[in-house]
């Protein structure tokens, strides 16, 4: 991989982009940036208020700002779940660097994802998180370089498996 290039994991909430990514970051010698931080830094308040407050809609729109704004380089970057429904933050994101897409299984998701109203995911009425899983997999899939399954995995067995991927072109 070429020096200064970045890396941008996507995937579900729950999926463990930020956990594993400062893992990751650590391990490749990279700066970590979560964009969901950057968001709520940028805006002065928590993803679900801007949610609540200002609408789905208008929280996608100001992901998409920040996030195809952004300016990084080696950086290992997690984005939120929704960056996805952004054809133009993630054009962004691929000419920075490799997208990897962290695969859980629903019910992996459904476990690790307990706080679902508070967390600021991006559900509109009357959505299950089952709906938005099955919504965005095929987004996630077109969008990303590879695919890793962390499935009922060790974290460390996750990083090492996106290590040895960002070996191959």
């Amino acid at each position: 991989m070429k020096k200064g290039r970045n890396i941008v994991l996507i995937g579900m909430s729950g999926a463990g982009k930020s956990t594993l990514g400062v893992l990751l970051a650590k391990a490749l010698g990279m700066d970590f940036v979560d964009t969901d931080i950057v968001i709520q830094q940028q805006e002065g308040r928590l993803l679900q208020e801007i949610i609540e407050l200002d609408g789905i809609e208008a929280f996608m729109e100001v992901e998409e700002r920040i996030v195809s704004g952004l300016q990084l380089e080696n950086c290992l970057i997690s984005t939120g779940g929704s960056v996805v429904y952004s054809d133009k933050a993630m054009k962004v994101l691929r000419q920075s660097g490799r997208i990897i897409y962290l695969h859980v299984s629903y019910e992996e998701i459904e476990r690790r994802v307990t706080n679902i109203t508070t967390r600021g995911i991006v559900m509109r009425a009357g959505n299950s998180l089952k709906d938005v899983y099955e919504e965005r997999i095929p987004l996630y899939m077109t969008y990303s370089d590879c695919t890793v399954d962390c499935t009922s995995k060790e974290i460390e067995h996750c990083v090492k498996e996106i290590i040895s991927n960002l070996s191959t072109p």
